[in-house]
């Protein structure tokens, strides 16, 4: 009697753990492989919708000693460090530019200015002082990439003509000049070539 009644417990729980066994793995996270992309309606269809970068494809540098694979992977360091910069110059002129609308006068308008020249000085100097004089030349080439206007029109524009002079005339004392235009198709080509690399993760 006793061996029959533990035959039947015995079933009961293989019954059980039969039972239980599916609803147990049911309930285990399943885990699906692949990525979250937006979806676009394609002749009728719900397809992936993907945009992929530009990739730029030029033609390959060949250099005619080594002097000038120094000097382009010596381009390659500089537009890396000041590139970033050339881009937070441009986007706080835009900024600068729609807040100076926003003001109802002229005398607001030079004293929000001044502030602005102010914090330039203060966030950038530390920075200027650790570029080399390559860099500082690239970099007034890039701002006027970036906003199409030279770095003199800028200053001209904000603070006037007479301070665009002053700063003129100072970088005239080491050589350089604000009034710089950045020709992508002739004497900068090569940089613009970098740029684009740069920008798009290429290099």
């Amino acid at each position: 009697m006793m061996s029959r009644r533990c035959y039947i417990v015995f079933a009961l729980m293989l019954c059980v753990a039969g039972y239980c066994a599916p609803r147990l793995h049911a309930q285990e996270p399943q885990r699906i492989k692949g990525y979250l992309v937006p979806m676009c309606a394609y002749n009728g269809d719900t397809i992936p919708c993907v945009q992929l970068p530009t990739v730029y494809i030029f033609k390959p540098l060949k250099f005619k000693n080594e002097k000038e694979r120094r000097d382009f992977y010596k381009l390659v360091r500089d537009v890396k460090k000041v590139y970033p910069i050339s881009l937070e110059v441009n986007r706080a002129i835009i900024e600068t530019y729609e807040y100076l609308q926003t003001l109802p006068d002229k005398k607001s308008r030079e004293r929000h200015l001044k502030r602005v020249e102010k914090g330039i000085k203060q966030q950038y100097t530390p920075v200027m002082k650790k570029l080399t004089f390559a860099q500082g030349k690239l970099l007034i080439k890039l701002i006027d990439r970036q906003s199409h206007q030279t770095s003199y029109e800028l200053v001209k524009a904000f603070l006037g003509p007479f301070r665009a002079g002053f700063y003129q005339a100072f970088a005239a004392l080491f050589g350089a000049s604000l009034k710089k235009e950045y020709d992508p198709t002739g004497d900068d080509k090569l940089t613009e070539r970098v740029v684009l690399m740069v920008q798009n993760g290429q290099i």
